[in-house]
C-alpha cells in the first residue's frame, strides 16, 4: 500500500510539473499572433546585466516609454502578453526580468525551472538592485530614438508594490500605475512627484485593506493618489481576467482597469498616432480547448499545492 501510495505521489508530481509548465501557453499563444516587434535587450548597470522584454509600437510618430514591473511570478508570458496588448495602443513598453543572473548559468526567470523557485528568488531580490534595474530599464527607453520623453511605470502583485515604490525614487515619471500592491512607508510619500494610480480588488482584503490608510499618508504629503476598487474582482484580476476560465468579476475589472490606464496615459498627451492600414492586435483566444489546459495559478499569498509539500508527503 505504501509502495502504491509513494507510487501515486511521484507521478502525481510529475504531472504537477508538466500542468505548471505549461500554465500560461494560452498567454504565449495569443503573443506568438502579435505583429509588432518584440525584442530581448541586455541592460547594462555596473557589473550587471538586465535582461529586458521589449515591444514597439506600430506607430507613425514617437511614442511615451512604459516600464513594466512583473508580478512575483516572474517575466512570464502573461507578463509579455501585457506588454504586447499595451504596445497594440502605442506605447514603448520595457519589461525586466528582475531575476537576471540569478538562475543557473547566470539565467533568468525561465532558467529556474518552477514556479516555487521564481516566487522565492523574487522575494528575496535586494530592494535597492530592483531600483537600479528599473533606472537601467527606464534609462534605456528615455534614449530610445522612437520615445518622447515620456516615462510611465506599471506594475502587478510584487511589481505593484514596486511600482509605487519607484514613484518615491524616480522623479521624472509623468505617472506611476499601481495595480494591487503594497504602498511605501508613509514617510517616503514625500518623495514622490508624479500623480500614482491604484487599481484594487474588492475580493483582497490583505492588499486593498491598506488604501484607506494610504490614501490618508498621500494626502498629508501633498500628492495625488486616485485609487479604484473593482467590485468582486480577486487578487491578481489582470492576469485572472484574461485567461481562458476568466470569472465575470476579473474579466470586467481587467477591461475597465485597462481601459482607465491607457485613458489616463492619453489624458496626459501621451498617446502616440497609430500608422494607417495595419493588422488588428493580436486577441486572447478563450476557447474551451485552451481553458481546459489552463489551471488557476495563485499569487504568493494565496494556498496552493507545491511540489515541495508534495516532497514532504512522499517522505511520510
Amino acid at each position: 500500500m505504501r509502495s502504491a501510495c509513494v507510487k501515486f505521489l511521484a507521478v502525481s508530481l510529475l504531472a504537477f510539473s508538466a500542468f505548471a509548465a505549461s500554465a500560461q501557453e494560452w498567454a504565449k499563444a495569443a503573443l506568438e499572433k502579435s505583429p509588432r516587434h518584440r525584442e530581448y535587450v541586455p541592460l547594462k548597470q555596473g557589473d550587471r546585466t538586465v535582461q529586458a522584454f521589449v515591444v514597439y509600437p506600430e506607430v507613425s510618430s514617437k511614442a511615451p516609454v512604459i516600464v513594466l514591473i512583473h508580478e512575483i511570478f516572474g517575466l512570464s508570458d502573461w507578463v509579455k502578453l501585457m506588454a504586447d496588448e499595451l504596445a497594440a495602443k502605442g506605447y514603448i513598453v520595457i519589461a525586466p526580468d528582475m531575476l537576471s543572473g540569478v538562475g543557473p548559468n547566470g539565467g533568468g526567470t525561465d532558467s529556474l525551472g518552477g514556479q516555487d523557485a521564481v516566487t522565492k528568488a523574487v522575494s528575496g531580490l535586494n530592494p535597492d538592485q530592483v531600483l537600479a534595474d528599473l533606472d537601467a530599464a527606464a534609462d534605456y527607453g528615455k534614449k530610445l530614438p522612437a520615445a518622447n520623453g515620456k516615462l510611465y511605470v506599471a506594475g502587478f502583485c510584487w511589481g505593484g508594490g514596486k511600482s509605487f515604490a519607484y514613484a518615491t525614487h524616480r522623479h521624472d515619471l509623468s505617472a506611476a500605475f499601481v495595480f494591487y500592491g503594497p504602498p511605501p512607508q508613509t514617510d517616503a510619500m514625500k518623495n514622490i512627484t508624479a500623480p500614482v494610480y491604484g487599481f484594487y480588488a474588492g475580493n483582497d482584503a490583505r492588499i486593498t485593506s491598506t488604501v484607506p490608510a494610504t490614501t490618508d499618508g498621500m494626502k498629508a504629503a501633498g500628492k495625488k493618489y486616485e485609487p479604484v476598487v473593482y467590485d468582486g474582482a480577486g487578487h491578481g484580476f489582470m492576469r485572472a481576467g484574461q485567461a481562458p476560465d476568466a470569472s465575470e468579476a476579473n474579466k470586467k475589472a481587467w477591461d475597465e482597469g485597462f481601459q482607465r490606464m491607457v485613458t489616463i496615459i492619453g489624458h496626459n498627451g501621451s498617446a502616440a498616432a497609430p500608422a494607417p492600414a495595419k493588422p488588428a492586435p493580436a486577441s486572447v483566444d478563450r476557447s474551451p480547448a485552451l481553458a481546459s489546459a489552463e489551471p488557476a495559478m495563485k499569487c504568493h499569498d494565496e494556498a496552493h499545492t507545491t511540489t515541495s509539500e508534495m516532497a514532504v508527503l512522499m517522505k511520510e
